[in-house]
């Protein structure tokens, strides 16, 4: 049995959508609305085609809607109403809506409503906060209905009138809320390879939605202490506390623990995150030394060694297990035993390692993780581990970061919440762990050699690449945020926009959510289009596709 294809929502983008878009467009505007005279050929180019951006419905490789948005002066309407911004709010960021059309099979609201929220996410997203639209007569009332206000005289003649119109965004988000909100089963989501935050199955989704409980409620404790303890198994941890917030509040606490030991330590970084272990350990005011290396290299183990001997008074190491900057991971083993034999306490950022790899915790002093991440949960929950008695320490630290009072208090000391725990604790039930570390090492394996295959290079080397997070420093003269916003058009979420990403012109591919091989072929199709042009072309020119003809 084949499978039905999916309704989808995205930006155009592809040569066959163009072609689709002319052949839609002449249907609607010359056929159904005679605004156009007939022609030969049944296809319209729009005059301004090369300057919009068109929003799109597929259904499979149909096309069964769109809109076409340009925000360039002089608008059509510019030529039709005079004086056009005389009838205008001021200050605004203006976009021009036009060319909507549906397929007449498709009009039961379903790709309308999908069109309308990505008009509104990258519209939003552009800045744009007044939309002008020449609305048909015909479509009156719906108009109405979502907020718009009519200006000017009608415009066009026959059986092709139309009013123009504007919208603010504010209007809009009040008077589609509910139009936006209904559920839409046929629209796929767009599809995340994020480290963060990541797809969510849905058996976890199921558990976030059930009616919140008292944290002091005796059902939520028993939860509660289940959780820790399905955590201590992955991790082989004695002891964990779970956290509201985030991983930066994690190693806050951890910072705040290190700043008891009132004895300098040193800390390792070969990316973002061990520089962020520093900037953490300098504003609690601790007194360490550094070892940093370029990023995307390992640690020299031996030179960590030196550093240790040749400073007898450093009592902690800290540094990250896996690097999610550069995808690289960093050697626990190693680090574990050279920390045993000096007498060092170890502690670890394990955010992007806990949940795609095995991770052994034993003997490790500190070690922060997330729920969103690897563990493949909701965002929201952070946790340290320990394997050491804590007593709280009221006189050194604020509440929040005090490690040993969450300990004294059975891990609940303040507020927390029933949902987030239930999200995780399914989502720490729901997989074989050993499977899913397998799995991870067997997909991730596949993309790299894909990705080198294709001609990209993969910052970190095979021997030290975490299973879940792939680096890739795209080629110079492409760049890393035209590739990720091309992508995200295209219904794909990869991970570049952060400072540290742009700087460098690296983009990530993660796989610390739901994914299979399956969802990353056409993300890597798409990226060497966008990256190696050239040789998609060349491919091409030897095996012509079924569109060549089409070209617009």
């Amino acid at each position: 049995m084949t499978s039905q294809p999916w309704l989808k929502v995205k930006i155009a983008t592809e040569e066959w959508e163009f072609e689709a878009i002319h052949r839609l467009n002449y249907k609607t505007f010359v056929e159904e609305i005679p605004q156009h005279e007939a022609r030969a050929a049944p296809r319209l180019v729009d005059k301004f085609h090369h300057e919009n951006t068109y929003i799109i419905c597929l259904y499979g490789k149909k096309l069964a809607g769109m809109m076409a948005m340009r925000g360039e002066r002089p608008f059509s309407l510019d030529k039709k109403v005079e004086n056009l911004d005389s009838y205008l709010p001021d200050g605004r960021k203006l976009v021009e809506i036009r060319l909507l059309a549906v397929e007449k099979d498709f009009r039961n609201g379903h790709v309308f409503r999908g069109m309308l929220a990505l008009l509104v996410n990258y519209g939003k997203a552009q800045g744009y906060n007044v939309a002008l639209i020449s609305g048909t007569t015909r479509q009156a009332k719906l108009y109405r209905h979502l907020g718009f206000v009519p200006f000017g005289p009608l415009i066009g003649a026959g059986e092709a009138w139309f009013q123009p119109m504007y919208l603010t965004l504010e209007t809009l988000e009040e008077k589609a809320k509910d139009l936006l909100e209904l559920p839409t089963p046929a629209l796929t989501k767009l599809a995340s390879f994020l480290p963060g935050p990541v797809s969510i199955h849905e058996e976890v989704q199921e558990a976030l939605s059930q009616p919140p409980v008292s944290h002091r409620s005796e059902a939520f404790l028993s939860e509660f202490k289940f959780t820790k303890q399905l955590l201590c198994q992955l991790t082989g941890a004695s002891q964990v506390e779970i956290l509201l917030g985030s991983g930066t509040l994690a190693n806050d606490v951890i910072a705040g623990q290190l700043s008891l030991v009132r004895r300098p330590g040193l800390i390792l970084s070969n990316g973002e995150f061990g520089d962020r272990l520093i900037d953490h350990a300098t504003r609690l005011g601790l007194a360490f030394e550094t070892y940093r290396i370029e990023w995307g290299k390992p640690f020299d183990l031996e030179a960590v060694e030196r550093l240790i001997e040749k400073s007898p008074k450093l009592d902690w190491l800290w540094a990250a297990h896996c690097e999610t900057s550069t995808g690289e991971m960093n050697d626990l083993a190693g680090l574990k035993q050279i920390c045993a034999e000096n007498e060092v306490k170890l502690c670890l950022d394990c955010i992007s390692s806990v949940g795609t790899t095995p991770v052994n915790l034993h003997g490790v002093y500190l070690a922060s993780c997330v729920s969103g991440k690897g563990l493949a949960a909701f965002p929201g929950l952070s946790m340290v581990f320990y394997n050491h008695k804590l007593a709280p320490a009221p006189k050194a630290l604020p509440r929040y970061l005090d490690l040993g009072f969450y300990a004294a208090n059975d891990g609940v000391p303040f507020s927390h919440s029933s949902n987030m725990l239930n999200a995780l604790q399914a989502a720490l039930r729901r997989p074989s762990w050993p499977k899913r570390f397998e799995e991870l090492v067997e997909a991730c394996a596949w993309l790299r050699a894909q990705l080198r295959g294709a001609g990209f290079q993969v910052v970190a080397g095979e021997a030290i690449s975490s299973p879940a997070v792939v680096t890739l420093a795209l080629p110079g003269e492409v760049s890393a945020r035209m590739v990720g916003d091309k992508l995200h058009q295209a219904g794909y979420l990869l991970s570049y926009a952060s400072e540290y990403l742009l700087r460098r012109n690296w983009i990530q591919i993660s796989l610390m959510g739901e994914c299979s091989r399956d969802a990353l072929r056409p993300v890597i199709d798409e990226m060497v289009k966008l990256c190696f042009p050239m040789q998609v072309r060349n491919a091409a020119a030897r095996h012509p596709s079924p569109f060549a003809s089409a070209t617009p």
